[in-house]
């Protein structure tokens, strides 16, 4: 895996998130606590670059979500002594799927309540003049673990150049409580979900894959050689490139000058 000074990272996201504040000419940042480790590090890292006066948390629950994930955003803002608001989803969830798409899948409405978290999200930061701080991590980004227009919504993202194992050793540096960094990741969209069961690979092994072929250029055959499983190496390939389109904004055609 590649070698980064967490230390160097953790300054540059620091300078990162003030300039980007700055340019939009606001001063709150907006964050959607999850429970999970990736979004307690981006509130952290806002909170240590503004001040936790200027960092607003929400805790956007659905009826089914695990009790953990509501305990533990609690837990973290806490522990960062942040601003928070609790918007329960289920309302606006449960009106749609109840009344215009009462037999919608487990996939649909997950993508549904991503996208409603981000609309609060939004309305919120209209009311506060503040900035959407992005939760992605690069891992998920290059992979497309994301849901367009939900969780892949922010203004920027000050971990998506981390892969998910560098954002559980920033999580270690900035001494996040432990309940967040030893839980199994999940995106709670729908009942016992873990993020590694749905992408069918550790990521331990995707984030060296993902590096070994895309960052270091490396051929099937020589990460083979190195001990990685063939199937593996497809099936990281198969969710790069299934989610091209979510790594771009909408196409759109030139136009042709006569």
């Amino acid at each position: 895996m590649r070698k980064i000074d967490l230390n160097k990272e953790r300054e540059r996201i620091l300078k990162f998130i003030k300039k980007e504040l700055r340019d939009a000419g606001m001063k709150k940042l907006i964050v959607g606590i999850s429970g999970g480790i990736d979004s307690a590090v981006t509130a952290a890292m806002c909170v240590e670059a503004i001040g936790k006066e200027n960092v607003i948390g929400l805790l956007l629950p659905y009826r089914k979500s695990h009790p953990d994930s509501l305990k533990h955003g609690k837990q973290l803002s806490e522990f960062l002594c942040i601003k928070t608001e609790l918007v329960d989803i289920s309302p606006m969830i449960d009106a749609y799927f109840d009344n215009y798409e009462p037999i919608a899948n487990f996939h649909r409405r997950g993508n549904r309540m991503a996208r409603e978290r981000m609309c609060v999200l939004y309305d919120k930061s209209a009311k506060y003049k503040g900035l959407v701080a992005g939760t992605g991590n690069k891992s998920e980004l290059m992979t497309g673990y994301v849901t367009q227009y939900g969780d892949g919504a922010c203004a920027f993202e000050p971990l998506g150049h981390l892969y998910k194992t560098e954002v559980y050793r920033l999580a270690e540096l900035m001494r996040i409580p432990s309940e967040l960094i030893d839980k199994k990741p999940t995106a709670d969209l729908w009942a016992n979900q873990t993020d590694e069961e749905e992408l069918g690979i550790s990521y331990e092994v995707l984030d060296e894959l993902l590096y070994r072929l895309y960052e270091l250029k490396q051929t099937k055959e020589t990460i083979i050689r190195a001990g990685y499983l063939e199937k593996d190496i497809v099936r990281v390939k198969e969710l790069y490139n299934r989610s091209e389109f979510k790594r771009h904004l909408p196409p759109q055609l030139k136009v042709i000058t006569i």
